[in-house]
């Protein structure tokens, strides 16, 4: 029997087993107008036809750097209005600034939690299936499991083990509180109501604005759960008596529940260390099984296995009889990652590794083949539309350049035209001061914008460099180009017709425990016209509900979009301290407190592979850190080091003293090497120094290309039993 030819001689590609594999006993499987030589050689294609034109973007990029910096060391420290505007001039000589364009959006086929319902986003990890789960039915969260489990509510009184009557009431009483404020009764109090009843189509009690009742499950006389609505968003009164809760309730409710998280960003990129094949065949199985519906978790809990699947879609009875039926599950977006990044999870037959987002890419569609042709128990868009999010582009040619991607692997798997939409992050200041053109390249395509300010920040430091030293991290928020970028964003959304068509988006909440925190601040984003904004966790999706169930997003929108689009040249204001120098214990606060944080992120990122964490500050305070994080902290300590507000010794010293103490902060974990045992064995140890003191010359300032040496160098070393 003749041998079966390999994917190499077939296609010239070199493809690592571990993906080969996954690519052909489970992402083509099902798919029969797919094989695996006819997916590898369209692959191959669009790697040939994309490798050069990328390439030139990526290479025009540093040659504007360069002469930014150029500019950056013959007018240094900070600039007025003056000096702002003969920065624009120069940029726009450069090339750099281009003219403003009048962009109006032409996308079509976008599920309505995408172009008309505003509510929180979740981004989660690829590589953990359970996380994925989660995040995914995080479309509906339990209220009383979050304001009983948070600090949202203070703690009055000893806690108790089991089920805490007491807390239990203060829950039911809050959450009465609120029901007033968003559903009111026309007379009196949810507090005083001992049952809910449905007559004629009505809710009893009455509701101030009946339209607010949206249907109820069960017998209309003893409903088991009433469906209540606002601004678009549901949230559902569950009725048992004989649940614990539901006995100590006075109407018997034992949850209200609330339509939380809306979407989901599935993430391929900054939350997860994918350094090889097997680490990429991973995280595409997780997005794959979202997609077939097929996703199946089990893990252990007190001593039982659970197992967790995606949720089935909600039907309720409407007022008028007929059936009401809504998605139990988030509407799931994926994250590929930015132009920047190679792969030799796949080699050409030079050798060469190709485009990782390009790989991500024509995985990520093929994935959602499934989804499109309905071959899974749910359906995740139901206008038949691919929802794909491009980080880390720099202006409106890297844009035009992903979505001729877009267009060409729309092709190759026959797709009809414009299948594929996409997100754009603004979060690059060359995307930044250029929206407007950034958005008329896809304006065909385009379903999101959104401020991601991490990485925003860390691009400003970069940009700004060779201009002086930077302000310390605590103080970017203060500095003119954040709130003109915050607000521009908005401005030119609106102004493109992003309103009832796609998403404005807000950053991420970075402190996961802080849920009080959290309440009393996040409601700022919709007031800022943001139909989104990032949440780190199913339960902070839930409370951020609370914020779009009182601000009517919409409205909010109108009022906005008269006000003047938002001076440009604000966000050419570079964040730099000039003559001043910050005192002695400011710069050893910042310089603890960064190298602590990158300390703590790159040692489970190089040694266990985790790609996004919540670590504890040097106060023990929970922080969540990803590479966007990260990035901010190594381009203020490498600019800090490079104009002399602090030295190498200094640095160096800093970084061994708080190995010890990452150290001992990560005691305990499974699969944990300390570094302060031997800190020049220490791989984390020894990239997370790299990453300080080549933060200058890594391109834009990114982290990815030394994590992933440092891992791949860990793994190497843990395969081998070092």
């Amino acid at each position: 029997m003749a041998a079966v030819p390999t994917v190499e001689q077939e296609t010239g590609l070199q493809v690592d087993p571990a993906l080969e594999a996954f690519v052909r006993d489970e992402l083509l499987a099902g798919l029969d107008d797919l094989d695996p030589t006819t997916f590898w050689a369209s692959f191959a294609a669009l790697n040939r036809r994309f490798t050069r034109r990328t390439k030139e973007l990526l290479a025009r990029r540093d040659e504007l750097q360069r002469q930014v910096d150029g500019w950056h060391a013959a007018h240094p420290g900070p600039l007025d209005e003056t000096g702002r505007g003969a920065y624009a001039d120069f940029l726009t000589e450069i090339g750099y600034l281009v003219g403003e364009a009048e962009p109006t959006l032409t996308v079509t086929d976008v599920d309505a939690e995408i172009a008309t319902l505003a509510g929180p986003q979740l981004v989660v990890p690829s590589t953990v299936p359970r996380y994925a789960l989660n995040a995914a039915n995080a479309r509906w969260g339990s209220l009383f499991d979050a304001l009983y489990g948070t600090d949202v509510l203070p703690l009055d009184h000893e806690p108790v083990k089991g089920y805490d009557e007491a807390r239990g009431a203060q829950v039911i009483a809050e959450a009465d509180r609120l029901l007033d404020e968003l559903f009111p009764l026309a007379d009196g109090s949810h507090a005083g109501v001992e049952s809910y009843t449905v007559a004629d189509g009505a809710l009893v009690p009455a509701l101030a604005d009946p339209v607010q009742f949206a249907g109820f499950r069960g017998d209309a006389a003893a409903p088991t759960a009433v469906l209540l609505r606002r601004n678009g968003l549901h949230v559902e009164l569950t009725v048992d008596r004989e649940h614990r809760v539901g006995r100590g309730h006075h109407a018997g409710v034992a949850d209200v529940v609330l339509e939380s998280a809306v979407t989901t960003i599935v993430d391929l990129e900054d939350s997860v260390s994918t350094v090889d094949g097997e680490d990429k065949a991973d995280a595409y199985r997780t997005w794959l099984g979202l997609m077939t519906g097929n996703l199946v978790s089990r893990f252990e809990k007190g001593g039982t296995t659970l197992t967790r699947r995606a949720e089935p879609d909600r039907e309720h009875t409407a007022p008028d009889g007929s059936t009401v039926t809504l998605p139990g599950r988030a509407t799931l977006l994926v994250r590929v990652v930015g132009h920047h990044m190679d792969t030799d999870a796949v080699r050409t037959a030079d050798g060469e590794p190709v485009g990782e987002g390009l790989l991500d890419l024509f995985v990520a569609v093929t994935a959602a083949l499934h989804d499109l042709r309905g071959l899974g128990p749910h359906r995740n868009s139901r206008t038949g539309s691919v929802y794909v999010v491009k980080p880390k582009q720099h202006g409106p040619d890297e844009v035009a350049l992903t979505v001729d991607m877009l267009a060409a692997v729309e092709e190759a798997l026959g797709l009809p035209e414009r299948t594929v939409k996409i997100g754009v992050m603004d979060e690059e200041k060359r995307t930044s001061v250029n929206l407007s053109a950034c958005v008329a390249a896809a304006a065909d395509r385009i379903i999101f914008v959104n401020t991601g300010f991490l990485d925003r920040t860390g691009d400003e430091i970069h940009t700004c460099f060779a201009g002086g030293a930077v302000v310390p991290k605590g103080d970017m928020r203060s500095q003119t180009w954040f709130g003109a970028y915050e607000d521009r964003n908005v401005d030119v959304a609106l102004r493109a017709g992003f309103g009832g068509t796609a998403q404005i988006g807000k950053g991420m909440w970075a402190k996961p425990a802080a849920m009080r925190e959290m309440v009393d601040a996040k409601i700022e984003h919709p007031r800022a016209g943001a139909d989104c904004a990032w949440v780190p966790s199913p339960t902070a999706a839930t409370l951020h509900a609370l914020h779009y169930l009182r601000v009517d997003v919409d409205n909010r929108q109108a009022e906005l979009a008269s006000r003047p689009l938002t001076d440009r040249s604000l966000l050419l204001a570079p964040a730099l301290l000039g003559a001043e120098r910050p005192a002695a214990e400011t710069v050893t606060h910042e310089l603890e407190t960064n190298a602590q944080s990158i300390l703590g992120y790159v040692v489970r990122w190089v040694g266990l592979g985790v790609g996004c964490s919540t670590v504890p500050d040097l106060e023990g305070v929970g922080l969540m850190e990803d590479r966007a994080t990260l990035r901010i902290s190594c381009q203020l300590l490498a600019n800090w080091l490079a104009h002399g507000i602090v030295d190498e010794a200094t640095v160096r010293e800093t970084f061994a003293r708080l190995a010890a103490f990452v150290d001992e902060q990560n005691a305990g974990e499974p699969g944990y090497r300390p570094m302060s045992d031997d800190l020049d064995g220490s791989a984390p140890f020894r990239a997370a120094l790299d990453l300080v003191f080549t933060g200058r010359e890594e391109p834009n300032g990114y982290t990815e290309p030394v994590l992933t040496r440092w891992r791949r160098t860990a793994k190497e070393a843990a395969a081998q039993g070092r």
